[in-house]
């Protein structure tokens, strides 16, 4: 702030000195005039100058000082009080783009709102039809051709059921309620759920529940084991899913394995990014990149660790680590 404060007033302190040298060329060059007081006063008005510079230094920068430490947001109680014609310019224009931005802001609130509110409208409008479209589905004799229509059937259902989660996570924390649930309940109709689609692909499960009960969100919970299931099923082939949970140091976790493709070691960081899907199968167009992202965002306010292990042509192995119970002491306080 110093050094902007002096290069701001450089043109005024550089006439000061050319002042005080022109002043003492004279007196040099003319007998007239005594040489000796005019460099005595040359010296104290640069004194009295320098004390000048200091006052004003500590009062014009204390209203840009707060403008430094203000975090641009649009709260302006932090910003000083202008002192000066020139800082209640600033000070206005500020004010007026802040009223302007608060507005817009407010209205893409509106805006957002009304989007959200249509689009989960919208998805609640098309179950109807899928479910209809389900029975239909369930009168086809042609076995072939049923197992691909429920596998379609499906997909447009997880795609919805991700859209309507997605909307949800943004108030996910006025939406939760913590009670004791059975585990092996949601494990079992997430399964349910993806049983065409498993038979399809001759994928089966290996379930060995030794915890059967956890404290948490059944709904919420049962989204996220959808998305590691899904994820699982979507890269595996004639291969058998593990599913296990078991306490270790009072804390639960389940574990969900797959034999499939597996995960490149260098993608492991990133495949919770939004969008990230693989740089390895970069074309592949059956990711989205979206369900480990909404999984995570989702396990975060249930205080639900996720960790993958994987190797390239091995599997891969999703553990949920849930909270021990003195931890839920934070969530019941929402």
């Amino acid at each position: 702030m110093i050094r902007n404060f002096l290069t701001e007033r450089v043109s005024w302190i550089l006439l000061f000195a050319a002042l005080q040298v022109f002043g003492l060329f004279i007196a040099y060059i003319d007998a007239a005039i005594p040489f000796g007081p005019i460099l005595y006063i040359s010296f104290l008005s640069f004194l009295l100058f320098i004390v000048f510079l200091c006052f004003r230094y500590f009062k014009e920068t204390r209203f840009y000082r707060s403008l430094e430490d203000w975090e641009s947001s649009l709260d302006l109680s932090e910003v000083a009080e202008p002192v000066s014609p020139f800082e209640t310019i600033v000070e206005r224009s500020i004010t007026e783009q802040t009223a302007l931005l608060k507005a817009e802001l407010s209205e893409n609130r509106i805006h957002l709102e009304q989007e959200k509110d249509d689009l989960l409208s919208w998805i609640h409008e098309v179950k109807t039809p899928l479910t209809a479209m389900q029975l239909m589905i369930g009168r086809v004799e042609n076995e072939s051709l049923k197992a691909h229509l429920n596998q379609e059937w499906l997909r447009i259902h997880l795609l919805l059921d991700q859209q309507l989660h997605q909307k949800r996570l943004t108030v996910i924390e006025n939406d939760l309620y913590i009670e004791q649930i059975n585990l092996e309940s949601i494990v079992f109709t997430e399964i349910k759920t993806v049983q065409s689609w498993c038979i399809q692909k001759g994928i089966g499960f290996d379930i060995q529940l030794d915890i059967t009960d956890v404290l948490s969100d059944a709904k919420w919970l049962s989204f996220i084991i959808r998305q590691l299931l899904t994820n699982a099923i979507k890269y595996s082939d004639a291969s058998d899913i593990q599913i296990r949970s078991y306490s270790q140091d009072g804390q639960t976790f389940l574990d969900i394995v797959d034999q499939g493709r597996g995960i490149d070691p260098k993608d492991l960081p990133r495949i919770f990014d939004k969008g990230f899907t693989s740089t390895t199968n970069h074309r592949e167009q059956a990711s989205t990149g979206i369900g480990l992202y909404l999984a995570k965002k989702a396990a975060a306010p249930l205080l639900i660790k996720i960790d993958v292990e994987s190797q390239i042509g091995q599997g891969t192995t999703v553990t949920l680590s849930f909270p021990k119970r003195n931890e839920f002491l934070n969530l019941q306080g929402m």
